[in-house]
C-alpha cells in the first residue's frame, strides 16, 4: 500500500494517512445526513494501547487528534448508565469508578479543546447515587440530561419510537455539526441516546444522521485475520464474536466483517430507523461504520506478527485473572480457541522460554526476560537486593547504553536506606526493590554517575518491547512496566504460596 510514512520496517500502519483519511470520512458522513452527525465511538478515545499494540505505528492517541482536525465543529456528549453509578461499576483499566472517570473524561477533553456539551445519565429512576452525581455536575457548571428506561426496548417498536418511549428522554441541546457520543465503559446506552435524538431531531424538523466509530473488528480485513482474531481475544471475558455481515452480502454482494451484537441489533436498528425516517439510511451494520482504519496498513507481515503477540499476551492475561480468583474458564477456552485459528503457540513468544530458563538455571526462583526492539533477549533473576523484574530492567538499561553487565548501577550505600526505610519503618517483608524504587535510586545516583544517567536516559527505548515474568507481578512492578510502554506477561503462579495476595 502507498504511505505518506517513513519506510521504518518496525512499522506496519501509516498514522498520518490514517487521521486525515479518517477525518475526511466523517465529514462526508456529516454532509450526506445534511449537515449534522451522531457519532457513537466505541472503545477507548484516549490511550489505545490496544490498537497501538496491534497495528504498530497507530498512536495511541490518533482518534483524538483525529477528532481534533473536526474540533471547530464537534462536541462531546458522555453517557453515564445510572445503575453503573449506583453500583460504583470500575473501570477495570483505571480503577476508579464511571462516575469518576466522567469528570476525568471531562478534564481531558476540555485540556485539548474539546467541548463537552453535556453528560447524559441513561436509565435513569432516580437512583440516589445517580441524583448526587447529576447534583454534584450540576454544581460544576455541567449540563445533565435523564434518559429513562423503556419498557418493551428493543423490541416494541411502536412504543419504543414514540411520546411515551424517546420522547419521554430529555432532550439534549447541542450546538455543533458532529456530536460524538462517548462512556467511561461498555453497557452504557449510547447508541439509545444517538436514537433518542434522532427522533427528537425529526419532530422539531432538523436533519441529523448517525453512525458508529468503533475500530474493531476491521471490515476490510479478512474474518480470520489475526488483528480481528486479536480483538476477539481482547473482548473474550464479553463473548464477542467477529461475524460476516449478512445484511452487507445480501446487499452488496461483498464480504465485510462485523461482529456480533451489532448484527443482532441491525434488524431492530432498522425498523428504528424506518418509523423515524420512513426508511433506513442503512443496508448493514457495516454501512453505520466510519471506521479507516484497515486502509492505513502499510506493512501486511509486522501487524500480522504484532496481532498474533497481542492474542498470546491475551491468553495469559486471562490466565493470570483466573489464577487472581476470576470466574475466566469460559475466556481462556475461547482465547485458546482462538491461537489456535491464528495458527500460533505461546512458543511464538520467545521471552517466555527465555524467562523460564532462567528460572530453571536459579533453583526455581522469580526470573524475568525482555526482548529488545534488535531481537536480543536480555534476563533478570532475584537476587537478596533487587526483585527480578528490577534486576531486568537494570539489565536492559545496561545493554541499551553499552555498559558492561557487571557494572553496579546503583551504590549499595544508596540501596541500603531505601530497604532499611522498608522494612524497619513501612512495614513491608519484602527487602527487595522494586522497579519504581530503583528507577528513583538510579536517578539518585545519575546525578554524579555518568554511567547511571547514560542508563537512565535509555528508558524510552523500553517502549514496545516484549517482557515476560516466571511469576505473577506486584501492582507496582505490573504498573511501572505499562507506564515504560512493556508488554509485559506472566506465568499464571505466585511467588509464595500464601493464600492471601495483594494484586
Amino acid at each position: 500500500m502507498d504511505s505518506s510514512q517513513n519506510n521504518n520496517p518496525l512499522l506496519g500502519f501509516d498514522n498520518e494517512k490514517y487521521i486525515k483519511l479518517q477525518s475526511e470520512h466523517i465529514k462526508s458522513r456529516i454532509a450526506s445526513f445534511g449537515g449534522k452527525l451522531y457519532l457513537e465511538f466505541g472503545g477507548k478515545l484516549f490511550d489505545d494501547y490496544h490498537a497501538s499494540r496491534v497495528l504498530p505505528g497507530f498512536e495511541p492517541d490518533s482518534k483524538v487528534r483525529m477528532l481534533m482536525q473536526l474540533k471547530d465543529d464537534a462536541e462531546i456528549i458522555i453517557v453515564v448508565n445510572s445503575n453503573d453509578i449506583e453500583k460504583n461499576k470500575i473501570r477495570g483499566d483505571l480503577g476508579i469508578t464511571y462516575d469518576l472517570d466522567t469528570l476525568r473524561l471531562i478534564d481531558a477533553f476540555g485540556e485539548i479543546g474539546l467541548y463537552v456539551g453535556s453528560v447524559v445519565l441513561t436509565h435513569y429512576a432516580d437512583q440516589v447515587s445517580a441524583l448526587a452525581f447529576e447534583k454534584r455536575l450540576n454544581s460544576l457548571g455541567i449540563k445533565v440530561y435523564r434518559h429513562y428506561p423503556i419498557e418493551g426496548y428493543p423490541h416494541d417498536y411502536a412504543h419504543i419510537v414514540s411520546d411515551n418511549g424517546y420522547g419521554k428522554n430529555e432532550y439534549v441541546e447541542t450546538k455543533k455539526g458532529l456530536v460524538v457520543i462517548t462512556a467511561p465503559g461498555p453497557g452504557s446506552g449510547k447508541m439509545a441516546v444517538a436514537l433518542s435524538q434522532l427522533y427528537h431531531d425529526q419532530k422539531r424538523g432538523v436533519a441529523a444522521g448517525y453512525a458508529k466509530f468503533e475500530t474493531f473488528p476491521i471490515w476490510n480485513l479478512p474474518l480470520k485475520h489475526p488483528v480481528n482474531l486479536a480483538y476477539e481475544a481482547a473482548t473474550a471475558d464479553l463473548s464477542d464474536v467477529n461475524m460476516i455481515d449478512p445484511f452487507h452480502l445480501e446487499a452488496y454482494g461483498t464480504t465485510a466483517v462485523n461482529y456480533n451484537r451489532d448484527i443482532e441489533i441491525f434488524p431492530v436498528l432498522q425498523t428504528v430507523f424506518e418509523r423515524i425516517y420512513g426508511k433506513s439510511p442503512y443496508k448493514s451494520p457495516t454501512d453505520m461504520g466510519v471506521n479507516m482504519a484497515g486502509k492505513c496498513i502499510i506493512n501486511s507481515d509486522v501487524v500480522d506478527a504484532a496481532a498474533k503477540q497481542e492474542i498470546i499476551r491475551r491468553y495469559y492475561a486471562e490466565l493470570c485473572a483466573r489464577r487472581k480468583g476470576g470466574d475466566c474458564d469460559n475466556a481462556v477456552f475461547r482465547v485458546e480457541l482462538l491461537m489456535k485459528q491464528a495458527g500460533i503457540t505461546v512458543a511464538a513468544r520467545a521471552v517466555i522460554e527465555a524467562a523460564l530458563k532462567k528460572s530453571d538455571l536459579t533453583e526455581g526462583a522469580p526470573a524475568a526476560a525482555l526482548q529488545l526492539s534488535n531481537g536480543k533477549i536480555i534476563t533478570g533473576k532475584t537476587s537478596p537486593l533487587l526483585g527480578a523484574s528490577s534486576a531486568l530492567l537494570l539489565n536492559a538499561l545496561k545493554e541499551l547504553a553499552g555498559i558492561d553487565e557487571d557494572v553496579m548501577l546503583i551504590s549499595p550505600a544508596v540501596i541500603e536506606p531505601i530497604r532499611e526505610l522498608k522494612t524497619k519503618h513501612l512495614g513491608n517483608r519484602n527487602p527487595r526493590l522494586h522497579t519504581d524504587e530503583v528507577l528513583i535510586a538510579l536517578s539518585i545516583c545519575a546525578v554524579t554517575d555518568e554511567k547511571a544517567a547514560l542508563a537512565i536516559n535509555q528508558l524510552g527505548k523500553l517502549r514496545g518491547c516484549e517482557a515476560h515474568s516466571t511469576v505473577i507481578l506486584s501492582q507496582v512492578d505490573e504498573g511501572m512496566f505499562k507506564k515504560l510502554g512493556v508488554n509485559i506477561t506472566c506465568e499464571p503462579q505466585y511467588q509464595s504460596k500464601k493464600l492471601y495476595h495483594k494484586h
